[in-house]
């Protein structure tokens, strides 16, 4: 009787079991198909945004559709193809340079203009930027020349950044109240005071004198300990901006082998012994033509490399009509992939006021951070983010286009088709996003792909071709077809 009792229970515990089995294995089956629905993107609701030439299309929302069972491309046909099981760099942001000719552009509009501009830039209404960049004294955008010192002071005792805080200062903290968390915010230096250099000269380039290797150093600490004074977070610095130009502006040359060891033995620990280990050091700030040999010199040396979080780089090696020298960033990238990319400065050179809306401008901006971002780059800042009708002020009448001008005689507003592609990228793609795998058939259409923190994912396409181009977005086993207009960008999120 006993065990008979004993083997009833225990097969009432092995049916138990297998019941509590079954259906654990039903349930987990249950999550994997709701994780696969989730993932899958057939029926999922597609938008497209777009801006097109001789259009008032203007980061419209062109387009909603949907999803469906993709079928092999035929080779006539253009295709984009996205897999978001291959990611790649995290995104640091988009944004632009907070200059004083930039805020003093600013302070000549009206409270109403001035707020629409903040917006404009920095709101999720607007095309969300998030990084700031602005120059460590004085740049050529400005009216006119100075530093934080009195001339002579080699102990830093007369610094002060009360002229930044006229009107410099005011502008960054507007826009910083709207970017909020995201805030990346780096400066750049275009010159040491001229009683440090060689030349003696804040312009046309000369180098900065050995002997004041450690009081420029400090010069940069307390750049950001004043900035920080004013609740302004520092993200970094980048050690010399445009370091091979010799510029009737403010510039200063430190060879590769310099700026090496100025980083190696006094930039970094000075950073170091003050407590701001954790600020970003970005080395090189120039163009992708010599960007190797920057990388190469001192990302080889281990002690140079413990302080450098990357490099920055600008697009003019194309001025003289070269091409864009995308493949050394690929290279750097292979070659240190510890090491960041960060596109640190971009202009249209040339100031014209008939020509606020060409449209190659637009589409330079845009290829650039198509390729800029494939070759793995992390961020991309523009250079000013307000020029006035002349494209300055600029003390040494170095004019250049921005994003939007300002008509200072009529406080209008001029929005250019740069600001809206550069929006197809700033608006959609979030900071923390990683970038998937994306190309094309043709070379006549030319995309990226982000996908966002949240799931989203914001593939932009771009037509710099006279033709409408159709074509298909294959992501995975799923397609849709789509329309790009001639000289036309689209972000497609889903």
């Amino acid at each position: 009787m006993i065990k008979k009792t004993l083997y009833t229970l225990t097969m009432l515990l092995l049916i138990l079991s297998c019941n509590n089995k079954k259906e654990t294995n039903d349930l987990a089956v249950l999550e994997t198909n709701k994780i696969e629905e989730k993932k899958s993107l057939l029926g999922k609701e597609v938008l497209v945004y777009t801006t097109a030439q001789d259009t008032d299309k203007r980061l419209s929302l062109d387009l909603k559709t949907t999803f469906k069972k993709a079928t092999q491309p035929l080779e006539s046909e253009v295709a984009v193809f996205v897999n978001p099981e291959k990611q790649f760099q995290e995104f640091l942001g988009i944004g632009g340079a907070i200059t004083d000719a930039s805020a003093e552009v600013f302070s000549t509009l009206s409270q109403d203009k001035q707020e629409e501009l903040l917006k404009a830039y920095y709101s999720e209404e607007g095309i969300n930027y998030n990084i700031i960049r602005t120059s460590i004294h004085s740049s050529d955008f400005g009216l006119g020349s100075h530093t934080y010192i009195e001339e002579g002071d080699k102990e830093l005792k007369t610094f002060s950044i009360e002229k930044d805080k006229e009107k410099r200062i005011p502008m960054i903290k507007r826009a910083q109240a709207l970017i909020n968390d995201d805030l990346v915010f780096y400066a750049s230096p275009w010159s040491p005071p001229a009683f440090m250099k060689t030349n003696n000269n804040m312009l046309q380039g000369g180098k900065l004198l050995p002997e004041y290797n450690q009081a420029w150093a400090n010069y940069y600490v307390k750049f950001i300990e004043a900035y920080e004074a004013e609740d302004i977070p520092v993200w970094g610095v980048t050690i010399q901006n445009e370091p091979m130009a010799v510029q009737r502006w403010e510039s200063c040359i430190y060879t590769a082998e310099e700026e090496r060891d100025f980083l190696k033995n006094y930039l970094g620990p000075t950073f170091e012994n003050n407590g701001l280990g954790d600020k970003n050091i970005v080395a090189w700030d120039h163009n992708r033509d010599l960007i190797s040999h920057r990388a190469n010199t001192i990302f080889e040396d281990p002690e140079a490399m413990k302080y450098a979080w990357g490099i920055g780089f600008h697009w003019y090696e194309t001025w003289a009509g070269g091409e864009p020298k995308y493949d050394n960033l690929k290279n750097i990238n292979e070659s240190f992939p510890e090491m960041n990319l960060l596109f640190t400065e971009g202009c249209q050179e040339g100031f014209d006021p008939t020509q606020y809306q060409r449209w190659s401008n637009a589409e330079r901006y845009g290829n650039s951070m198509i390729n800029d971002f494939n070759s793995g780059t992390v961020g991309w800042t523009d250079w000013n983010i307000l020029l006035n009708e002349k494209g300055g002020p600029n003390h040494v009448q170095n004019f250049c286009f921005a994003p939007i001008h300002a008509d200072t005689k009529t406080n209008e507003l001029i929005y250019t088709p740069t600001y809206f592609y550069i929006g197809h990228f700033s608006k959609f793609i979030k900071k923390g996003a990683y970038r998937v795998s994306t190309t094309t058939s043709r070379s006549t259409i030319e995309s990226t792909s982000f996908q966002n923190p949240d799931g989203t994912i914001v593939t932009v396409a771009m037509n710099k071709t006279d033709d409408k181009i159709t074509y298909k977005l294959i992501v995975g086993d799923r397609e849709i077809a789509l329309e790009i207009e001639p000289h036309a960008m689209q972000s497609v999120i889903y």
